[in-house]
């Protein structure tokens, strides 16, 4: 049975630009674009996700911002897990398939890890300028990813930041490991590509923070609400305080 249409799911629903949705090839190209990948599990995509890709893709001045939908996150439960191709269609209906598109590469791929993506994506699309783009919050926990270091030092980053966790993040382990490679945002493109090993490129990626709003937004809140509205009617209902507010968790 499909979820319930909740006040949240009408804001993503799917517009004629989507309908005609391209997504990134599995046998890559040679178009030289600037993209930003914002990774996640998408469980499920709602506005703060498609707020973050348009924030990236202005002050960063990209091309596109793929929605790289995470067949399955090792550092996350299964739990709750919506499948794979419900949470990759909810992010084709925040993506309007041209600048923000939704890309499903890495289970066609058979990759989980990001800094393999990564590698891979480099050797797909080689005259691509790639930007890995995460929340506050992922740069708290970013010490917990495999190769992280070498992530980093490859690949420029840009942080957003997230209610709840940008002060923390900017004092984490990974912001004052790398703190001698933060960048303004209009520079963290500038010059070569560390990953090409150029002579006129940083030795080291830089990473910025974004100066942008926080949403509010949250996968966390958007399932315990609609668990609450498929969930059976209680006879004492009536009579029972309302819940307290759910506060955002994560994007």
């Amino acid at each position: 049975m499909p979820p319930p249409v909740l006040p949240f799911d009408r804001a993503l629903a799917p517009r004629p630009s989507t309908l005609s949705h391209r997504k990134p090839g599995r046998w890559g190209d040679r178009r030289r674009v600037r993209i930003g990948l914002l990774g996640g599990s998408f469980n499920p995509a709602h506005p703060g996700h498609r707020h973050v890709a348009e924030m990236a893709r202005h002050v960063l001045r990209l091309d596109e911002v793929w929605l790289l939908v995470s067949p399955g996150n090792p550092l996350k439960s299964g739990d709750g897990m919506a499948p794979f191709a419900e949470r990759f269609d909810s992010a084709r209906r925040i993506a309007d398939g041209r600048h923000v598109i939704a890309a499903d590469i890495e289970a066609r791929l058979g990759l989980r890890q990001t800094e393999r993506t990564l590698a891979r994506l480099r050797r797909l699309f080689p005259r691509a300028r790639f930007v890995w783009i995460m929340g506050a919050d992922n740069l708290v926990q970013l010490p917990r990813w495999r190769r992280w270091r070498r992530l980093a030092k490859r690949t420029p980053m840009a942080v957003l930041p997230r209610p709840g966790y940008t002060r923390r993040a900017l004092h984490g382990a990974a912001a004052t490991a790398l703190r001698h490679h933060r960048r303004a945002c209009g520079a963290l493109l500038s010059g070569a590509s560390p990953s090409t090993g150029g002579q006129a490129g940083r030795a080291h990626a830089g990473w910025c923070l974004i100066p942008a709003r926080e949403h509010p937004a949250s996968a966390t809140a958007i399932r315990a609400l609609r668990a609450i509205a498929t969930a059976p009617a209680s006879p004492h209902s009536i009579n029972e305080p309302s819940a307290p507010a759910l506060r955002p968790a994560e994007v």
